[in-house]
């Protein structure tokens, strides 16, 4: 039988409030709070980058506060940057590829709850992976829901909700986000 850790690992619907999950998350937002706590010593910051993140790419970096929920899950490439009040809810993966930057506010949510109101009594909850590829922008207050796929070089709109998976090579925007035109070459 699989753990409630190996169920939200594998897309499966799982119990939030399992002890190992609930040991998990707290283990990541002490870190996340040091971390808040020491946003101009880049050597403390780094140490704790490489024991929250599952990778940290060369010159990437993270402006404080930062939130996540396990970190583990989380694999930035080289040269990202991300930007003030960025949260990423990572009970599934996210994978942020290289020369990828995230305004400020920006917030990736990997998880969801069942429509279902027993399910979501039970603390039942579902996880599926977001995928960022490389050279994205992603302006400000952007939302990106679970499951999405954004192509290499698309740039994202601040304030945009994304639903579906974006192309690469394209300006998209809005709630919810849709393509509104190429890239430049």
């Amino acid at each position: 039988m699989k753990t409630e850790k190996e169920k939200m690992l594998s897309e499966e619907s799982y119990n939030t409030h399992d002890s190992e999950l609930v040991a998990e998350r707290t283990r990541a937002h002490r870190l996340c709070a040091s971390y808040n706590l020491s946003p101009t010593d880049s050597t403390i910051r780094s140490t704790l980058l490489s024991n929250l993140l599952g990778k940290v790419g060369e010159d990437s970096e993270i402006e404080a506060p930062f939130h996540c929920d396990f970190g583990y899950n989380i694999s930035l490439g080289s040269n990202v940057f991300l930007n003030f009040n960025c949260i990423i809810l990572d009970c599934g993966t996210v994978t942020i590829g290289d020369g990828v930057k995230l305004g400020p506010g920006v917030q990736l949510y990997t998880v969801g709850h069942p429509i279902d109101p027993t399910e979501r009594k039970r603390g039942l909850e579902f996880a599926h992976p977001i995928v960022i590829e490389e050279n994205v922008w992603i302006g400000g207050g952007s939302i990106v829901l679970p499951g999405i796929t954004i192509g290499r070089n698309a740039v994202i709109g601040a304030g945009s909700i994304v639903t579906k998976d974006i192309p690469a090579n394209v300006v998209a925007a809005g709630n919810p986000c849709r393509v509104i035109r190429q890239v430049p070459h």
